[in-house]
């Protein structure tokens, strides 16, 4: 959404079609996409003022008091900014090595989306502010044609390929190389219908960054409907070391207030010193929406490092609950169970946690 919305509008918006927010259970829980609520048609980063709303109006368990001051996510008609905070505080407990704890600051991020021309040309700007010294993440100028759908990206973003995770360290977000952590540069080509996301992409490959040469081919389809979601994925990237191809099946579907995820990747690395390798990762995840504000997930992994070797699968099981008590501020704590050879005392590793997530 690029124009400002009366707020009167877009609460009734809200409750005649519920739109998505940022975590794929979100859009699962409300049947939308994530343009719904995102400036970026894949999801994440920046959100509408449609999806400032509902952060405002619907995500948190209470609301702001009448009369307080209400933040649209613009202070210009075409500019329009955003951040995030995450910081936590995590106990890890390994066999052979005790107990290790960390916490502080995990991301300080701002976004910046200037509609050079309404409802047409946009640059977007994603950058990391701190741990450690600034960085772009993502920056690109997005055409737009809102009458077919279609739009055209070019710079520096985040590919396409199965669920928008928040947990960025999410076996299949690992494996596949592909996520919110990893951007890279090129073009993409997307097409938003109705009950239909695709996108391709063409990039110079993120094992390429920083030299060597090579590309990447990324591409995605996804069914949406109202209760449920359907999609495909396919990655190839030629580097010098060798290539990968990845593909992967993702689906949601809703029943109640419970919220089903799936996704299933496959991964085939060639030409690498260890030879030809074949990999799977797979995830399902429940989330249990217990009262307005409040979500309980509950999350299952699976990893073959190597098919060619029996009996190295390594799982992951995790249990979080996540609580939006007001406008813009979540808590989130959970426990993970890692499960591993015997001989590897990392992979059966006990992680506890609490975080602080507060975002515009």
């Amino acid at each position: 959404m690029r124009c400002a919305t009366p707020r009167w509008l877009a609460l009734l918006a809200l409750v005649l079609c519920a739109p998505a927010s940022a975590e794929p259970y979100l859009a699962l829980q409300t049947g939308y996409k994530c343009v719904a609520c995102h400036l970026n048609p894949t999801g994440g980063g920046l959100r509408s003022a449609f999806g400032t709303v509902f952060s405002e109006n619907v995500l948190p368990q209470f609301t702001l008091p009448a009369g307080a001051p209400v933040w649209g996510g613009r202070l210009l008609d075409r500019l329009a900014l955003g951040a995030d905070l995450r910081t936590s505080w995590e106990r890890a407990s390994t066999p052979n090595v005790g107990s290790q704890g960390d916490s502080g600051l995990r991301q300080l991020r701002v976004y910046a989306d200037l509609a050079l021309i309404a409802e047409r040309l946009d640059v977007y700007l994603d950058e990391s502010v701190a741990p450690g010294r600034a960085r772009e993440l993502e920056w690109y100028a997005r055409l737009n044609d809102t009458h077919t759908g279609l739009y055209l990206k070019a710079g520096q973003f985040y590919l396409p390929f199965g669920w928008r995770l928040q947990d960025a360290s999410a076996i299949v977000r690992e494996i596949s190389g592909i996520g919110m952590t990893v951007p890279d540069k090129g073009i993409e080509i997307g097409l938003e219908r109705p009950a239909w996301s695709a996108q391709v992409d063409f990039t110079d490959g993120t094992v390429n960054a920083g030299g060597g040469s090579g590309h990447q081919v990324t591409g995605q389809l996804v069914w949406v409907q109202s209760r449920f979601r359907l999609g495909s994925a396919a990655s190839f990237s030629h580097s010098a070391g060798g290539d990968r191809r990845v593909g992967g099946v993702f689906a949601g579907v809703r029943t109640g207030p419970v919220a089903w995820l799936g996704e299933v990747d496959l991964v085939r690395d060639e030409g690498f010193s260890e030879g030809e390798r074949r990999l799977v990762a797979a995830l399902a995840e429940a989330d249990w929406a217990v009262h307005r504000g409040h979500n309980l997930k509950l999350t299952a992994e699976f990893f073959d490092p190597d098919r060619r070797i029996a009996q190295d699968q390594k799982t992951r099981w995790s249990l979080v609950y996540e609580w939006t008590p007001v406008p813009f501020v979540q808590l989130r704590s959970g426990i993970r169970r890692y499960r591993g050879i015997p001989q590897n005392d990392t992979d059966n590793r006990r992680v506890v946690f609490v975080e602080l997530h507060a975002f515009l």
